[in-house]
């Protein structure tokens, strides 16, 4: 979609999905995954990963204008809406369409878990102190490189991910974010999030937030290491734990 698309287009956008249709039944998890890609390159852009950066439409939570059926929204998808900055999407297979939906379909249906509203400047707090995730985490010019940089984790992310990562690190480790561990050929350990690596070398940055490289037959051992980042579930409630989601969500970057 056009960046500078008007708040028109985007309302109709959102008359295109049912408001309460259930997730189409023969959707694999691959299909979810393929029409999770096409959403982040057709439609993230100005609805955002949870669908509702603009005013009165979230795709996220089935807030939509009326329904309709899977067959008049791929149309829609596919020819555009006339006299409106929505445009067709002749690059979307038919197939990539069907995912999409069934994407569009299946994101309605999760929400975080809490069942609280979040505040996001209390969520700020806690990141800042009883949290303690500026130790790991880097916003801006603000906290440590060792883990990953969260300045526009708003619109990386959605906040359903957001509060699986805070209950559940361990479930899901984007690739970009895995940590490594080696040991040289002198005996030496080192642990890190892993940069980049190939064939032939290792990149890193290590706990003392060094720039290392290493060539891979120099090493001992190497290996993926399990993520150092603990569970809230037990530290902070369930308000605190909505409150920081609400705070994540609202970092887009500068």
């Amino acid at each position: 979609m056009h960046r500078h698309i008007t708040a028109y287009a985007l309302v109709a956008l959102a008359s295109l999905v049912v408001a309460r249709a259930a997730p189409a039944q023969h959707a694999t998890a691959f299909d979810l995954e393929d029409g999770a890609r096409s959403f982040a390159s057709t439609c993230a852009n100005c609805h955002g990963p949870d669908g509702n950066l603009i005013p009165g439409i979230d795709l996220g939570h089935g807030q939509f204008r009326r329904p309709l059926t899977d067959k008049e929204l791929e149309n829609i998808i596919e020819n555009g809406i006339p006299n409106t900055p929505m445009p067709p999407s002749p690059f979307l297979s038919e197939e990539q369409v069907g995912r999409l939906i069934a994407f569009l379909r299946s994101n309605a249906e999760q929400r975080p878990t809490t069942g609280k509203t979040g505040d996001a400047a209390r969520g700020k707090a806690l990141f800042e102190g009883k949290g303690e995730c500026t130790d790991c985490h880097r916003i801006g010019t603000q906290g440590s490189r060792t883990g990953p940089d969260l300045t526009r984790i708003g619109v990386q992310r959605r906040a359903v991910e957001l509060e699986q990562s805070l209950l559940d690190p361990k479930a899901e480790i984007q690739a970009n974010n895995r940590l490594v561990r080696l040991v040289t050929a002198d005996g030496k350990e080192v642990k890190g999030r892993l940069l980049n690596h190939d064939t032939y070398t290792i990149q890193l940055i290590d706990w003392d937030e060094n720039l290392r490289s290493f060539n891979k037959a120099d090493l001992r051992e190497l290996r993926f290491d399990d993520t150092p980042m603990p569970s809230f579930k037990k530290k902070l409630s369930a308000q605190q734990i909505a409150d920081l989601v609400a705070y994540l969500s609202s970092l887009r970057g500068p």
